[in-house]
């Protein structure tokens, strides 16, 4: 399992990461709304301006104050990651 940083020590799976969008939009601050309404949104900003909104497919919505390069810079790279090796019970 691949965990990427998303800010004060957060992790999210990259794995179940669906996309990662500007919160700019119309479309994506009635998501927002939406998951807050159902109690899916995550929002790990820690009271700082929202920058970046990662959708998983777990229909979970999480917020994060690093842009959106931030994030698929380290997606994409090694250095920020933490792998986590999965152990099986025998």
């Amino acid at each position: 399992m691949k965990l990427i940083n998303i800010g004060f020590g957060n992790m999210i799976n990259a794995q179940r990461l669906v996309a990662i969008v500007s919160p700019d939009s119309a479309p994506i601050k009635r998501i927002i709304q939406e998951c807050k309404e159902r109690g899916t949104l995550i929002d790990a900003t820690q009271g700082r301006r929202t920058r970046a909104v990662i959708i998983m497919d777990s229909d979970h919505v999480i917020l994060t104050y690093l842009q959106c390069e931030t994030v698929a810079n380290r997606l994409n790279s090694d250095e920020d990651d933490i792998e986590v090796e999965e152990c099986e019970n025998v």
